[in-house]
């Protein structure tokens, strides 16, 4: 036995409270309470019980009322309750076990019977509580394990954006700016009806996440181009914009790989999948405007996925508000000016109001990232 444990007798009967502590304290730390008001606050009093013989018929509070409340309670519900009555009929046992009671026993009480029913129960609250500790114990070692892998997840996605950017000496913080843009505007989403409705939360934060490779396929872009120090040319920007292509062919070819190598697990639909799926979709149509002037696909509208409408606001708020060989900065205030006048041309008007709400963390935003900084 395990004097550790503490029982809760409750009867309004004070030769009952004696039968019952003397023969549990040879084995238990044992309290006693002679009324349904008293009980509650016993349960709730350190040491709290770990079981609790709990008389029917008592005045004022009866027994069934009592478990009652103790289940109502988040601090007693899970105690276990053992009911101790004279009342042997069926329909009263039916009644109690029916209202969470563990177990019944009848008066007069027989000490062998109640020591058993006792160390039973005990058992059984020792073993959910282990379950329970090991249970909690589990989650929050996967939680652990998953904070770690994004942590790990989102500096590899950093590192190999970081690697395209750095090929372009006009662009310094972009990727961080670009990606805090676009956080702004899919937090705004939530709350925007017509928007909300064609995403989900999680898909949001994948377009967080997968914001830092919308111009991966820099990468293929030759050094004369991507770095020349001006305007480009025509057959120079028509090179310059194959980027979109490439950087979507390159997480496709990825897609294709991860197909590859589990069929079983994954079979196009895994969480992998998805997460390229939408950076496939924003490195390729990051440049699609609107009314459909833009590039790869001259896309229009809705028709252009809404991952990459949010990238081109962002992408073009952060061009417009940094320096470059062949510009200054504009000031901010400039910048919106510009988007709000390319309404429903350039970008999806719903995803401008949203960012006119937000204007003044894109500001600060600019500020707290500036490569002048």
């Amino acid at each position: 036995m395990n004097k550790m444990h503490t029982v809760l007798v409750v009867d309004d009967q004070p030769e009952n409270l004696a039968i019952l502590g003397e023969l549990l304290e040879a084995d238990y730390h044992v309290k006693v309470a002679n009324s349904g008001q008293r009980a509650l606050r016993a349960a709730v009093t350190e040491p709290r019980p770990d079981l609790i013989l709990l008389d029917v018929m008592m005045p004022e509070m009866d027994g069934y009322q009592t478990l009652a409340r103790l289940r109502e309670d988040p601090l007693t519900r899970h105690i276990p309750v053992v009911f101790v009555t004279a009342k042997d009929q069926a329909a009263d046992e039916e009644r109690g076990l029916e209202l969470g009671a563990a177990d019944y026993i009848t008066k007069p009480i027989k000490p062998i019977v109640v020591l058993a029913r006792v160390h039973t129960q005990l058992e059984n609250k020792r073993a959910k509580d282990w379950l329970k500790d090991q249970n909690a114990f589990l989650e929050s070692e996967i939680r652990r394990r998953m904070h770690d892998n994004e942590l790990i997840q989102n500096a590899s996605l950093h590192a190999l954006a970081t690697l395209a950017e750095t090929r372009d000496a006009d662009t310094g913080s972009h990727i961080f700016r670009t990606q805090a843009y676009v956080e702004q505007l899919a937090q705004a989403i939530r709350g925007i009806t017509g928007l909300r409705d064609q995403t989900t939360d999680e898909q949001l934060k994948m377009i967080v996440r997968a914001a830092p490779l919308h111009d991966i396929g820099k990468v293929g872009i030759p050094d004369q181009i991507l770095r020349k120090p001006g305007l480009f040319t025509k057959e120079e920007f028509d090179v310059m914009k194959t980027h979109c292509q490439i950087g979507s062919d390159a997480i496709a070819l990825a897609m294709q790989r991860v197909k590859d190598a589990d069929r079983s697990t994954f079979k196009g639909q895994g969480a992998p999948l998805a997460f390229l799926e939408v950076a496939r979709l924003i490195a390729r149509s990051h440049h699609e405007r609107w009314d459909g002037a833009g590039y790869p696909d001259g896309l229009r509208g809705e028709a252009i996925p809404l991952a990459a409408r949010i990238m081109a606001l962002a992408d073009v708020f952060d061009a417009l508000t940094t320096k470059r060989v062949y510009k200054d900065a504009f000031p901010v205030s400039d910048a919106v000016a510009t988007i709000t006048a390319e309404k429903g041309k350039h970008f999806d008007p719903a995803l401008v109001d949203v960012f006119l709400e937000r204007r003044n963390e894109f500001a600060k935003i600019a500020y707290e990232f500036s490569d002048a900084r």
